[in-house]
C-alpha cells in the first residue's frame, strides 16, 4: 500500500529554507524601517523650518512650539523646539521606534547644543545617517 504525502526529511528541509529566508529578510526589513522613520524626522524638521520662517514674517519672532505654528507632524514623531527667540530657533525630532536616534536643526543665533546632533545652522543632522 502506497501512502501519499511528504516525508519528515522533506518537511525539515522546507522549514530550514524558510528559516534561512527569514534570517535574511528580517534584518533588511528593520534597516528599511529605520531609514523610513529617519526620513519622516527629516521631513518634519524641514517643514518646521519653512513654517518657522512664515511665522517669523508675520510675528517678527520665532514660534516656541508647533501648536503656535499650526503644524501637523507625522504620526508618533515628536518635535521639540528647544530654543526660540527673535533671532533664531533650535529644534529636535524623535520617534519612539528609534530608541537612540534623533535629528536636529537650528537657525540664526540659536545654540547648536539645543539642536544636537546639528552642527551647522539650517542643515538637518541625524545621529544615524
Amino acid at each position: 500500500m502506497k501512502r501519499a504525502g511528504f516525508t519528515l526529511i522533506e518537511l525539515l528541509i522546507v522549514v530550514v529554507v524558510i528559516g534561512i529566508l527569514a534570517a535574511i529578510a528580517i534584518p533588511k526589513y528593520n534597516s528599511m524601517r529605520d531609514k523610513a522613520l529617519l526620513s519622516a524626522l527629516r521631513s518634519d524638521l524641514a517643514n518646521l523650518a519653512i513654517t518657522q520662517e512664515a511665522y517669523y514674517d508675520d510675528n517678527y519672532v520665532y514660534a516656541a512650539n508647533t501648536t503656535s505654528l499650526g503644524m501637523t507632524v507625522t504620526r508618533d514623531v515628536s518635535i521639540a523646539i528647544n530654543e526660540s527667540t527673535s533671532s533664531g530657533w533650535a529644534a529636535t525630532a524623535t520617534h519612539p521606534g528609534l530608541a537612540s536616534d534623533n535629528c536636529g536643526i537650528y537657525h540664526g543665533n540659536a545654540s547648536s547644543a539645543n539642536a544636537s546632533p546639528a552642527t551647522q545652522p539650517g542643515i538637518i543632522y541625524c545621529t544615524k545617517n
